[in-house]
């Protein structure tokens, strides 16, 4: 992929969930505060015109001001998130970086 097409790209993921796992705050080598979180999302979908019943569980992080907000939230609180996918260097798995989120 060329450097402009990476430009252009959109990452972008708006996702409802309820937070289902919710680390402890900590700080990066450079004092920003971080969370590790994991989501999950129960909804029904339509697919090819029929009904379809989905269930999902995603890593999730926060940095800054998010992390803090979101480390004061309760277990089972429902969300609507905002931010985009990165696979970190040593995993397999998209994680999602939360940029923002709201009561849902």
């Amino acid at each position: 992929m060329t450097a402009a097409a990476a430009a252009t790209g959109v990452n972008q993921l708006l996702l409802t969930a309820s937070v289902a796992e919710l680390g402890n705050l900590r700080f990066t080598p450079a004092g920003l505060p971080a969370l590790d979180l994991k989501l999950e999302h129960e909804s029904t979908l339509q697919e090819a015109g029929k009904p379809r019943q989905v269930k999902t569980a995603l890593k999730a992080v926060a940095f800054g001001a998010i992390a803090e907000r979101l480390a004061r939230q309760s277990m089972g609180s429902l969300w609507r998130f905002q931010g985009f996918l990165a696979t970190p260097g040593n995993g397999k798995h998209p994680v999602l970086h939360i940029q923002d989120f709201q009561q849902d």
